[in-house]
């Protein structure tokens, strides 16, 4: 008995911690044998597999938390072979949905046991490509406008890719939004709402994504014989909205190919006395969190950030661990969300 130490002390604790191991490392085995399951299960928790049912990841994964265990990812990568990490590549994270979607890859990719590390394009995909190369990534995922790079550039031999926003590839799978049915609908809103025609302030012509959007304003109107007005064109910054509203002052309504460009053009509205929805009617893509802050609060349409970089990583790991079906396509839907910058006319 320690110096000080009464009785009672002495047989509180003359036992073993009912929650976690007084000491050393917690094991698989302790967590299996916690959980009520075999060690086989808690290694297919610990590394992602999507072969266990929900109760039983729940009753592990509550299992690991009260003993303290923590997953020995040099260990793991020994015996899997694979580094538990996944690269991602991207041009810039001065856009919202980038920066949106960096955090929700990381959060993602988490949740099926593999670290994120970030390189950006900045001298072209293929450079990118070899730095993962070097740091033994599993496979990586290529973001937004670096996907308009990937097929001209060279892939080190086995880096399994997913990629965001762009056309279906052999090769490696694509995930992205429903960005031509977005559009379709924010088109067909203020039709609806009785503007005379919609104009376009579309992204940059380079990105699939914006290719998309206009796509789908541009079909929109030629279904109602409405004849799409020329392209404002800028590069998705709030700057390229406020420069493009000298060509836009006279529009009836505007569909902008995201929220940033869009706040510029209010302000740029706000300045010549057009009144927004009065004057002219405005709708945003991506509803970004200042969205439903701005004068007047913004129509958009809403992109599922969470549910892209869930996708992406599923058809990654699933790519990595050699899953059927893990090359395929996936489209997410995307919402209206209206608020006052439209309305009836």
């Amino acid at each position: 008995m320690r110096v000080g130490q009464s009785e009672h002390d002495r047989v509180e604790d003359s036992g073993p911690d009912r929650r976690r191991p007084s000491s050393g490392r917690v094991s698989m085995a302790m967590v299996a044998s916690r959980a009520g399951v075999s060690g086989q299960t808690v290694s297919r928790v610990v590394n992602g597999s999507p072969r266990v049912d929900p109760d039983t990841r729940a009753r592990v994964e509550h299992a690991m938390a009260e003993l303290g265990y923590r997953p020995h990812r040099a260990a793991r990568a020994l015996r899997t072979g694979r580094s538990q990490t996944i690269g991602l590549v991207v041009t810039t994270l001065a856009t919202v949905g980038n920066s949106r979607m960096l955090q929700a890859t990381a959060e993602a990719a988490a949740e099926r046991g593999y670290a994120v590390t970030l390189v950006t394009a900045a001298q072209g995909v293929a450079e990118a490509f070899d730095r993962l190369a070097e740091q033994e990534v599993d496979g990586a995922i290529v973001l937004n406008e670096a996907s308009a790079l990937v097929s001209d550039a060279q892939r080190p031999a086995g880096l399994r890719l997913v990629v965001v926003d762009a056309p279906r590839e052999d090769g490696f799978a694509s995930v992205h939004s429903d960005h031509a049915g977005g559009a379709a609908v924010a088109t067909a809103r203020l039709l609806d709402l009785g503007y005379a025609t919609v104009h376009h302030l579309a992204g940059p012509a380079d990105s699939f994504a914006a290719v998309e959007r206009e796509r789908g304003w541009r079909e929109t109107l030629t279904a109602a014989n409405a004849r799409p007005p020329s392209v404002v064109r800028g590069d998705w910054t709030a700057e390229s909205g406020y420069a493009a509203g000298a060509d836009l002052l006279s529009a009836p309504a505007v569909f902008c190919a995201n929220d940033q460009m869009a706040l510029g053009l209010l302000r740029a509205l706000s300045e010549s006395g057009r009144r927004v929805p009065e004057d002219v009617g405005v709708i945003g893509f991506d509803d970004v969190p200042e969205a439903a802050n701005y004068r007047p609060p913004l129509t958009t349409i809403r992109q599922d950030f969470a549910a892209l970089a869930h996708r992406a990583v599923s058809a990654l790991v699933d790519a990595i661990e050699g899953a059927p079906g893990a090359d395929e396509a996936s489209v997410v839907p995307t919402v209206l969300v209206q608020r006052a910058s439209a309305a009836s006319h």
